[in-house]
């Protein structure tokens, strides 16, 4: 037995304009609120680790100055701990090491995140051959207040440290620009 269920415009549910645009609303603040709570999150949850950074200067147009970030770190041996087999385009988890003079170093990598100590950041590797492996973290820029770029570039690259959140499952995002050990920029939400 089958029952017809009459779709006229009495049985509809109206909705007031105010609260379908209300709605809308929400949902467009959903979704810009998504990046930033993944990025809070990588920030309040993540351990701070200093990287040594090769910066250059270029200009965006809408956002002002940026540096982009070259760390030392996206060029690994390849006679590093378990860096056999890796391909462009693997999923790669690089183990750090706090050193006394501020910057990290690698000393392990795996494609298991699991197989590493606590302190691991994730990355894709761009290349490998015989003698190193390339990998794009993905925090290859720093924004800084118009005309602040240059300084930056002019500055001798062994004055530059670069602190990144890195959180236990490896996602990492940079929260301070340090020259001298002190922080020249921060990027911090909080």
């Amino acid at each position: 037995m089958t029952v017809d269920v009459e779709t006229s415009p009495e049985n509809r549910i109206r909705l007031s304009p105010w609260l379908r645009w209300g709605l809308l609303a929400l949902i467009q603040l959903g979704l810009i609120a998504i990046p930033l709570a993944d990025r809070l999150s990588v920030q309040s949850s993540g351990n701070v680790v200093r990287l040594a950074v090769v910066p250059v200067d270029p200009r965006d147009l809408l956002r002002g100055d940026y540096v982009i970030i070259n760390l030392a770190i996206t060029r690994l041996p390849a006679g590093l701990q378990g860096a056999d087999g890796f391909n462009a385009g693997d999923r790669i988890f690089v183990e750090l090491a706090p050193q006394v003079d501020g910057a990290a170093e690698p000393v392990a990598v795996a494609r298991d995140r699991s197989k590493l100590g606590t302190l691991a950041i994730a990355g894709t590797v761009r290349s490998a051959t015989a003698e190193e492996i390339r990998v794009d973290y993905g925090i290859d820029a720093f924004f800084l207040p118009e005309g602040e770029g240059l300084e930056i570039e002019r500055m001798d690259r062994d004055r530059l440290l670069l602190e990144v959140s890195v959180t236990e499952d490896g996602r990492s995002l940079p929260v301070n620009l340090l020259v001298d050990g002190k922080t020249f920029r921060s990027d911090a939400i909080f």
